[in-house]
């Protein structure tokens, strides 16, 4: 037995604290992110908040649930968030640019605070987690919204189902990275002052010429 082993812990919420399911999620989001899945453990979690191992398990039971919670918070707002968009954009005629930027907006937003950014990092290095939990979170977070924009480009690009959604992957592939904080672009760019500065803008320009690229629109009736 350590000496750490001999450190009393707390035997539930810390007072004054209204929110703890939250507080774990958010240190995990950070820890899931910096130290991918197998790297974390629920008794680092717990000791990021000063709270026993035993609370963590008394809200998400295990690791796999934590995870899945961690990542289904933001995962189903951007899903939704880009649903909404595309509902406003049914409504009028829209190009396949206003199309990448409604998929790509409620994702980018997220940069501008740290569990945002965390949230994005984490997603980026999803592919690395294990499979059948990786895969089980993309089809239930992001395949209605995926299949619905892929069905929307569709009706703009003259392209086989296969192809737009070949690009639609790049697009994803794209953006993730350029926002998950793990791209060298500070490191390339030097003294520039912000180098994400118009990233947004440049991403969405980019992913547009991907989309287009071959110049497969559909005739307008």
């Amino acid at each position: 037995m350590t000496r750490a082993d001999l450190k009393p812990r707390k035997p539930g919420r810390p007072e004054g604290q209204n929110n703890l399911s939250e507080e774990i999620l958010d240190a995990a989001e950070v820890m899931f992110a910096e130290q991918g899945f197998a790297g974390t453990t629920l008794r680092q979690v717990a000791d990021k908040l000063g709270v026993n191992p035993a609370m963590i398990a008394y809200y998400f039971q295990n690791k796999d649930n934590l995870f899945r919670s961690v990542f289904t918070r933001r995962g189903h707002a951007i899903s939704a968030a880009r649903m909404e968009r595309l509902a406003a954009l049914s409504g009028r005629s829209y190009d396949v640019e206003d199309l990448v930027k409604a998929f790509i907006e409620p994702a980018a937003a997220l940069y501008g605070n740290v569990q945002g950014r965390a949230f994005l990092k984490l997603h980026a290095r999803l592919h690395m987690e294990p499979e059948d939990l990786s895969f089980e979170l993309r089809r239930a977070v992001h395949n209605e919204s995926t299949h619905a924009y892929a069905g929307a480009f569709g009706r703009l690009l003259a392209l086989p189902d296969r192809e737009i959604y070949q690009r639609m992957s790049l697009l994803i592939g794209a953006y993730l990275y350029a926002f998950s904080g793990t791209s060298r672009l500070t490191e390339l760019m030097g003294n520039d002052d912000d180098p994400m500065r118009e990233m947004l803008q440049t991403t969405i320009a980019f992913g547009t010429a991907g989309m287009l690229a071959g110049g497969g629109l559909r005739e307008r009736k």
